[in-house]
């Protein structure tokens, strides 16, 4: 099951290798809930570790995630795996919604020309 927040980046870990092969990176995500801001841990793993370069504290994202569970040892644990990230400025600037498609030039209309 797929889950999304939005909001601006705390902390980017370094990543960690482990002696299996496996690497995770995590990142502290600040999202506003009422008075009480929260701080997100998410996780990306193995080749998803990527997604987190050019990235930097203070920026605004939203991240697309997923909810891990396992037990251990009879204590149970969850993980909030992330899969997609999108910066709040790429999602701004990559729609311009008074240009027409294809980044034409909308026709010139004269004082007496109805557009419709």
């Amino acid at each position: 099951m797929a889950y999304e927040l939005t909001g601006k980046i705390k902390l980017i870990q370094e990543p960690q290798t482990f002696n299996s092969g496996f690497t995770k990176r995590e990142m502290v995500v600040t999202v506003d809930d009422g008075r009480y801001p929260q701080e997100i841990n998410l996780e990306f793993v193995q080749d998803k570790i990527s997604l987190l370069d050019g990235l930097q504290p203070g920026q605004e994202v939203t991240v697309s995630f997923d909810i891990r569970g396992r037990e251990y040892n009879g204590r149970y644990f969850n993980n909030l795996q992330g899969w997609k990230v999108e910066a709040a400025a790429a999602a701004e600037t990559s729609a311009d919604y008074g240009a027409p498609a294809g980044g034409e030039e909308p026709p010139p209309y004269g004082d007496d020309d109805i557009p419709f």
